[in-house]
């Protein structure tokens, strides 16, 4: 049965405890990185972290200074829009598990094209693939398949203790993620869930998803001028070709 997250930012403490224990399963190295006026480091997701702990902070309608944490990573669309742009190019470069509902990428990434990658990164209305310049490979959380495959749960749920993060079989998940809500909504009546028909990784919001993050919910690609268009039309004619 398909798997999924669900995300309760209203129990987020910021110990970062899941961002650290993902770097530590996947063993990618540490991130040189300087001070930018903000807690929040690194300052964005890169080819070795595939979660980042996000920090928000803005005052609320009564003046009350508040602090929102985001624990973003990829959400494991139902129909991810990167493996089909990834497949015009590299087919198996993108995975998309059946039995699991993880997306995640193979060594063939390294094979994609730095056009093939703008494509998957612009398709992605979450702004997460990230490619290491150095070995080219695209990265990004892969849903611990190694753990889910042997009835373990992803390292950064097993290591969260303050009840953010959860996972286990979809409708579960979202049984659990709609019950919260109503809890939320007696405080704050704007409580939403984000994108929640389209991904397996559900986030329970107190507030406006910007006040999160940018991609904190889905974000519709820019439109193509005609030379992307023409581009983007011809890619399938190109993978028929090589094939």
């Amino acid at each position: 049965m398909p798997k999924a997250f669900f995300i309760d930012t209203t129990r987020c403490t910021a110990c970062r405890g899941c961002q650290v224990a993902c770097k530590e399963w996947h063993e990618l190295p540490a991130n040189k990185t300087l001070q930018h006026g903000s807690h929040q480091n690194p300052p964005d997701l890169n080819a070795n972290n595939y979660k980042l702990v996000r920090f928000s902070e803005f005052r609320d309608s009564e003046g009350t200074v508040r602090w929102n944490f985001f624990a973003d990573q990829c959400r494991h669309c139902l129909e991810p829009p990167c493996k089909l742009a990834a497949d015009n190019y590299v087919e198996g470069a993108v995975v998309h598990d059946e039995a699991t509902g993880a997306v995640y990428y193979t060594e063939l990434t390294k094979k994609l094209s730095k056009e093939a990658f703008e494509e998957m990164r612009t398709d992605c209305p979450y702004n997460i693939p990230r490619r290491n310049e150095v070995t080219g490979l695209v990265s990004k959380c892969d849903m611990c398949i190694d753990r889910v495959r042997n009835d373990m749960v992803p390292m950064c749920v097993k290591t969260c203790c303050s009840g953010t993060m959860n996972f286990g079989e979809r409708a579960d998940m979202l049984r659990l993620a709609k019950e919260r809500l109503a809890e939320v909504r007696k405080e704050f009546p704007e409580a939403r869930l984000g994108d929640v028909d389209d991904v397996a990784v559900i986030y329970l919001m107190a507030f406006p998803p910007e006040r999160y993050a940018e991609n904190a919910v889905a974000m519709a690609p820019a439109p193509l001028n005609r030379q992307q268009l023409l581009a983007r039309l011809a890619s399938p004619l190109r993978a028929a070709t090589r094939g």
